[in-house]
């Protein structure tokens, strides 16, 4: 299973949203320091959960992060979060 499918499934069980969009933006950081070269070491993802309700930006950015810890730790190098509730502007 590839990275993004694996984080796809993480953070559909792990905060159950009515959107998740994974983007793998990978190929823009090709022989770029840090970037490991698989193809999979850079990712943006758009999450919008009632689970972040009540929630500041960095809570939700943890709960994203936590949810990732073990991609993020051995395999992902780089991760741009948006995370929002229902109902709020997406930016």
């Amino acid at each position: 299973m590839s990275i993004e499918q694996t984080m796809r499934e993480q953070l559909m069980v792990a905060l159950e949203p009515i959107r998740l969009d994974v983007v793998n933006d990978s190929h823009k950081h090709a022989g770029h320091a840090g970037s490991p070269g698989t193809g999979e070491s850079h990712f943006q993802v758009l999450v919008v959960s009632r689970i972040f309700e009540g929630r500041s930006r960095i809570e939700r950015h943890r709960l994203v992060n936590d949810t990732l810890a073990g991609l993020l730790k051995n395999k992902v190098h780089a991760l741009a979060i948006k995370a929002y509730a229902p109902g709020e502007p997406i930016r």
